[in-house]
């Protein structure tokens, strides 16, 4: 691998993925950097784990869909390790899919029988928060060198920031919107039924506990509907 091509072109992606307007269009980067800048990186995706649901995100094919669905079924997988922090371990990788049984006894020969020939897998995290896992897929057996492993460990390591920093961007414009919309209803309260502010917050408060329902949503149905 030409290290400095590899650097100046991550140089490159980083500024991009810093540039995107969405969490979803840095996700759709990341994995679309992947497949760009690892040679033999035919599919990437971005694993996320609820519990033991899978959810798939900015998967570039089906063939990545195919394999977090496996992986969820199976309860195994690199994957599903490299997602789960309490696992141990931050990069797995499997070189070929023709030698690799005993660890993932069930997984590795129905994800072979998917087409896969080898995988890696690594933990997206920053100090504050484990973020899923960036995993990389390629038809080819023997593809995921040592020298890719650390490649895909460089990439992870950017998208991580970039992604972390785009969660944050996105949580803010809510908060302020949600901030907005509950301050507008407040005022159609504090006028129709001549509240204090106070008290037209303590009218929202209440009947989002009593109808188990949002403040933000009760604030959105009074600015539609003038009224509660």
């Amino acid at each position: 691998m030409d290290w400095r091509d590899f650097a100046q072109r991550m140089a490159s992606m980083s500024r991009d993925l810093l540039a995107q307007k969405s969490v979803e269009g840095t996700l759709k980067r990341i994995t679309g950097a992947a497949t760009e800048l690892l040679g033999g990186c035919d599919d990437a995706g971005i694993l996320i784990l609820n519990g033991k649901k899978v959810h798939s995100l900015a998967p570039t094919g089906q063939l990545v869909v195919d394999s977090d669905q496996l992986q969820e079924r199976l309860g195994q997988g690199p994957c599903f390790d490299a997602a789960r922090p309490e696992a141990g371990e931050r990069v797995y990788r499997i070189a070929d899919f023709n030698q690799e049984q005993p660890r993932w006894p069930r997984f590795a020969p129905q994800a072979q029988a998917l087409g896969v020939g080898s995988m890696m897998g690594f933990l997206l995290y920053t100090d504050e928060e484990e973020l899923g896992a960036l995993n990389l897929y390629s038809h080819t057996a023997g593809v995921f060198t040592d020298e890719a492993e650390t490649a895909g460990w460089l990439l992870a390591s950017h998208a991580a920031v970039a992604l972390s920093s785009a969660r944050a961007h996105a949580q803010m414009e809510q908060a302020i919107a949600t901030r907005h919309i509950i301050g507008e209803a407040m005022g159609i309260l504090m006028g129709s039924r001549h509240l204090t502010e106070d008290q037209a917050f303590a009218v929202l408060r209440r009947y989002s506990q009593e109808n188990n329902i949002k403040i933000r949503e009760v604030a959105r149905q009074i600015t539609e509907q003038g009224r509660l």
